[in-house]
């Protein structure tokens, strides 16, 4: 029997799309397209983040607080994630920027 999953489904509104200029450059450098993380973002998948912290994420779907997600890239560099607690905005960054 085949199966339909909705693997692209969103779980949560981002808001504007904002990046830093130095998360954009080390994007860049590592060859990572920005929406490529923001896709696994939006879908749950919170990269590289503790298990307390992926525990928050999934709270924060039901209570409406803030999401962070963090991607290692190909250099060893991270990039984080952010969505705002009312969903106004997500911000791509690095985390030395927050």
């Amino acid at each position: 029997m085949n199966q339909t999953h909705h693997v692209n489904a969103m779980l949560f509104p981002l808001g504007d799309l904002v990046a830093t200029p130095g998360a954009l450059s080390l994007l860049e450098k590592n060859s990572v397209l920005p929406m490529r993380l923001i896709a696994r973002h939006m879908r749950g998948d919170w990269g590289d983040v503790a298990l307390d912290d992926a525990r928050a994420n999934t709270a924060a779907l039901q209570l409406g607080s803030r999401v962070l997600s963090s991607y290692t890239l190909p250099d060893g560099a991270r990039i984080w994630i952010i969505t705002e607690a009312d969903r106004s905005a997500t911000t791509v960054l690095l985390p030395e920027e927050y």
